[in-house]
């Protein structure tokens, strides 16, 4: 038996926990069960995917490839490759300072150097992908500044000059950004600030410290797209995992409904969950839900935004509320998306005329005079595959952006070529290579104007990718 079709209603009204108290009571039917355990999948997406992500991540004795210990930066010196499968849709226009937090035991300091005019930010995610605090250019400035990573739980005093950052959940991923071009001479000085980013325990503030060594799990598969292990996991699984998880990471308060239905199918924060006490009509209904849920969430594409010439524009990201199925879906697609006023992220599947991309066909996006992106930091365009992983191609160039030194049409506008052979040398500066086969355009405009023309309002909207014939 399948889940019955999820509906908005399910996650905008929380219908579920609408039913009266006497129904609740009751014992769940196989339907019933099939119908809360995917709602309550798709409640939970974000949280499994995050400690799957966070096993991976940290699973390292030092800071090494795009691994470090808990509570240790690992600081990116080149842009991903076509291999790299820690996370999906990953950027080439920033390099990467990740770490991963628990703040169980005591707070984390994060210390950053004065940036000069380099562009940056620090976004903070909860354990549920939430974006809580976001230190960087646009909000704090650029000067140094020393900040706080504390706990749900925490109270203390903080030394002098360090400022507060309240956590919702034990588990932290910080998921810096620092712009840099990808020359040689630019990889140097970004190197240079980003080696000054400094993470201690809060008990190691002001004395000498020494990260300790991380262990490594030969039995974490670190080969494996984490989506794929988090989808290839039966309900007993997931959500015994969840249950788990929910512990250290409290809901939201406003998730109150939904944490009710889950313990109507034996999901409680902090207790074991098996699914052979449950009974058996309930097991046989949830076991229905990891595959109906999964549907629902990469299915959720268009509507997680508007679609404007054949790009879908989300403005739900950072923060999510009780939009559960826009989190599960970012987290699918997206896992660390930033806040809109950080960067929006218009993604395209299919070309002017409705059609999915392909390789075998050849694409013009074309930006009038003075219609570019509006931003305040910079924008590109990245091309994956249909797992929204980096194309590997001769160039090993993943996106195409203005420093590509750009060449313009002598009218002032500006035409980038999509597709898989190269358009010739004097056009390769415009050329963002394709699959042979299908494929995905990200559209990233970071720190986007607000002001009219923005895509944050509509105001601005992207051109069709148009095929050549």
């Amino acid at each position: 038996m399948s889940a019955p079709p999820l509906t908005a209603a399910l996650f905008t009204g929380l219908a579920l926990a609408a039913l009266a108290p006497a129904a609740r009571a009751q014992a769940l039917t196989e339907n019933e069960a099939a119908q809360i355990g995917t709602a309550a999948y798709i409640y939970g997406y974000p949280l499994v995917t995050m400690e799957y992500t966070r096993r991976v991540m940290t699973n390292a004795t030092e800071p090494k490839g795009n691994h470090a210990p808990m509570g240790q930066f690992f600081k990116s010196r080149v842009y991903p490759d076509a291999k790299f499968r820690d996370v999906t849709a990953p950027n080439a226009d920033t390099l990467y300072s990740t770490a991963w937090l628990d703040l169980t035991k005591e707070p984390y300091v994060l210390s950053l150097p004065d940036m000069g005019d380099r562009y940056f930010l620090m976004p903070m995610l909860s354990a549920w992908t939430d974006v809580f605090q976001v230190p960087g250019t646009r909000t704090t400035g650029n000067k140094a500044q020393t900040f706080a990573v504390t706990g749900p739980g925490w109270t203390g005093t903080l030394p002098a000059g360090v400022k507060e950052l309240k956590a919702p959940t034990n588990i932290v991923w910080v998921l810096g950004r620092t712009y840099c071009t990808g020359t040689p001479e630019d990889y140097k000085a970004c190197h240079a600030v980003m080696d000054k980013y400094d993470l201690r325990p809060l008990s190691a503030w002001g004395k000498p410290y020494a990260p300790p060594a991380g262990t490594v799990d030969p039995a974490i598969d670190t080969k494996t797209a984490v989506r794929e292990r988090v989808h290839a996991l039966d309900a007993g699984a997931y959500f015994a995992t969840l249950a788990a998880l929910m512990k250290d990471n409290p809901p939201a308060k406003g998730d109150a409904p939904m944490v009710e239905q889950l313990a109507r199918i034996g999901v409680v924060p902090g207790k074991g969950f098996d699914p052979a006490k449950l009974d058996p009509a309930v097991a046989k209904g949830l076991a229905t839900a990891p595959k109906a849920a999964q549907a629902a969430i990469i299915g959720n594409f268009k509507n997680a935004g508007k679609e404007v010439n054949g790009w879908q524009v989300m403005t739900k990201t950072g923060l999510y509320g009780t939009e559960y199925l826009q989190r599960a879906f970012v987290t699918a697609v997206g896992l660390g998306a930033n806040r809109p006023e950080d960067a929006v992220y218009p993604t395209s599947v299919t070309d002017a005329t409705g059609k999915k991309y392909s390789g075998a066909n050849k694409y013009v996006v074309h930006f009038d005079k003075g219609q570019v992106p509006p931003v305040k930091a910079f924008w590109s365009i990245t091309m994956y595959d249909a797992g929204y992983f980096f194309v590997a191609n001769p160039l090993n160039k993943y996106t195409v952006s203005p420093r590509n030194d750009l060449t313009y049409n002598p009218d002032g506008s500006l035409d980038l070529f999509i597709q898989h052979e190269s358009p010739g040398k004097d056009k390769e500066a415009n050329w963002l290579p394709a699959p042979k086969g299908e494929f995905v355009l990200m559209l990233r405009m970071y720190w986007p104007e607000v002001r009219s023309p923005s895509v944050i309002d509509g105001s601005w909207k992207p051109p069709p990718v148009t095929p050549v014939k």
